[in-house]
């Protein structure tokens, strides 16, 4: 099953330490060291123990092992359905990911079974093949260090050029697109993928010839009224955010968000379509805009 423990943790950190033990490289150090790299802390006070006290009879007195091969941790069907259902989804494909062993499999889901609320429609086209090479080039920039050249129109449809470090690629699932986070000059510049006309990868880059952007961050302070599931619509909607949240009384909770200036905008949307259970407490900057796009829409309500 997906997310089972047996096929989660647990299971790959004794795998691993059978496979040393077949190596005949196992120790009581190693062992202990394997659990560390490959479960949860406190498993440290289970799976040695139990390995070693014979409640489970897979390692001998002197750190053998009774089994001839390497433990392998085969797919289920469910699971395999699941990964093609992923490797149906166009932003998926971008990184070029192998189907091998799946290619006569049914998918769990495909792609037009969901139905998106509150995302704008003019979204990045994943099957675009100039797009799809300048997102795999910008990759492999990345993972080599290697610089970029980068020309691209902007909002007003002036071209622009720059030679920069890749610093990021990041996904906004409100518009539904991709954006390059950049080193320039010492400062963060960001350009939408979709507005990319030409990528040029270039010689790599030295450890001290640029500073990585460092964008500053900002938090918020709201109170949630726990009515239709709203908090845990709110834990999985803010999701991809570092939070803190405390509970206030049996139906209200206070929720600090943290997130990255440059998104401050997608983050007051974020908060609007959650309606009444959300009241924005500080800071007064971000009350204010709320208060201003309310107003707006009261605006065009009346005009209606």
């Amino acid at each position: 099953m997906i997310f089972s423990e047996i096929y989660g943790s647990y299971f790959k950190a004794v795998s691993a330490i059978l496979s040393k033990a077949v190596d005949g490289v196992l120790t009581e150090r190693e062992l202990t060291r394997t659990v560390l790299e490959n479960a949860f802390g406190e498993s440290l006070v289970t799976i040695p123990a139990k390995l070693t006290d014979g409640s489970w009879p897979l390692i001998t007195k002197d750190y053998g092992t009774p089994l001839l091969h390497k433990p392998q941790m085969p797919l289920t069907t469910l699971e395999k359905q699941w990964l093609k259902a992923l490797l149906l989804d166009p932003r998926v494909r971008l990184f070029d990911p192998s189907e091998e062993g799946l290619e006569d499999v049914e998918p769990l889901f495909t792609p037009d079974q969901f139905v998106y609320f509150d995302r704008y429609a003019d979204g990045d086209d994943y099957s675009d093949p100039q797009y799809i090479e300048h997102f795999r080039m910008i990759i492999r920039a990345m993972h080599e260090k290697r610089k970029l050249r980068v020309r691209f129109h902007g909002h007003q449809g002036n071209r622009q050029s720059y030679i920069c470090i890749p610093y990021r690629l990041e996904y906004s699932s409100k518009d539904d697109k991709f954006r390059l986070i950049t080193g320039f000059r010492n400062k963060p510049l960001t350009v939408n993928l979709s507005r990319i006309d030409s990528v040029h990868i270039l010689d790599p880059w030295e450890e001290n010839e640029y500073s990585l952007p460092r964008e500053r961050e900002k938090a918020l302070v709201m109170d949630l009224y726990d009515t239709r599931n709203a908090l845990e619509r709110a834990m999985l909607h803010f999701s991809d955010l570092e939070k803190e949240t405390e509970r206030i009384d049996d139906r209200r909770y206070r929720i600090t968000l943290h997130y990255r200036q440059g998104d401050e905008t997608e983050i007051l949307i974020r908060i609007l379509s959650f309606g009444p259970v959300l009241k924005v407490i500080e800071p007064e900057s971000m009350v204010s805009q709320i208060r201003e796009r309310l107003a707006k829409q009261t605006a065009l309500l009346a005009e209606e």
